[in-house]
């Protein structure tokens, strides 16, 4: 019996975001606080070497990147090639509510549809933007072409809260609605693995979920 092809995905959140006072961001480039030294060697001493590395097309991805690559470097391991940017593995586009206050927006406690881990539910869409259902779809459409794509590598993705919660859904077959009860801390670490290969069952593993960085 031949043996299984494990594809395992390391998903890191961005640095945590300053300068926005409240304001929603979800798609805007903001910046973030890359200062937490202990928490990048951290991350530096969990990932592999050897693995590909992808951030999306916001500056916070790649700085935090940056910024595990500066510790890999301290630590003198192998150095990472830049990320590959990668657009459907970014945070959901809030559409004309980016930049607005929660208060502004009617969210938390503020209306009678308020949701309460989210802006609003899985299925509603912002205006000018997407809901968090098109989100898992369009994270989890690209998650399974990678998978094929670069079978039994390492994959390290730097990315958002809501694309994580979108590729866990994807991995274990969650609802979108479900998915977003599901915490991602930034500067955690959530591993899933994809199993190809004999035998019945699901072809997803969860390994870590929101695993905090120091």
């Amino acid at each position: 019996m031949s043996e299984p092809v494990v594809t395992r995905w390391w998903w890191i959140r961005h640095a945590p975001v300053v300068g926005t006072h409240g304001r929603v961001y979800g798609q805007m480039d903001v910046e973030c606080d890359v200062s937490d030294v202990a928490s990048f060697k951290a991350l530096a001493h969990r990932v592999p070497d050897g693995a590909l590395w992808f951030a999306t097309p916001l500056s916070r991805t790649q700085r935090t990147a940056a910024a595990i690559a500066e510790q890999l470097k301290a630590a003198g391991r192998p150095s990472i090639p830049k990320p590959v940017i990668e657009p459907a593995f970014l945070e959901q586009s809030f559409g004309e509510w980016q930049g607005k206050t929660y208060r502004e927006i009617g969210a938390y406690g503020q209306t009678a549809e308020a949701h309460r881990f989210w802006l609003a539910p899985a299925t509603e869409t912002p205006p000018g933007g997407e809901s968090f259902a098109a989100v898992v779809e369009r994270v989890g459409q690209m998650f399974s072409t990678l998978s094929q794509r670069h079978a039994g590598r390492d994959i390290i993705v730097v990315s958002h809260g809501g694309a994580i919660r979108a590729a866990v859904a994807h991995a274990i077959g969650i609802t979108a609605e479900a998915a977003l009860a599901v915490s991602v801390d930034t500067l955690s670490l959530t591993r899933l693995d994809h199993i190809e290969g004999p035998g019945k069952g699901h072809n997803w593993r969860l390994g870590l979920l929101n695993w905090p960085a120091p």
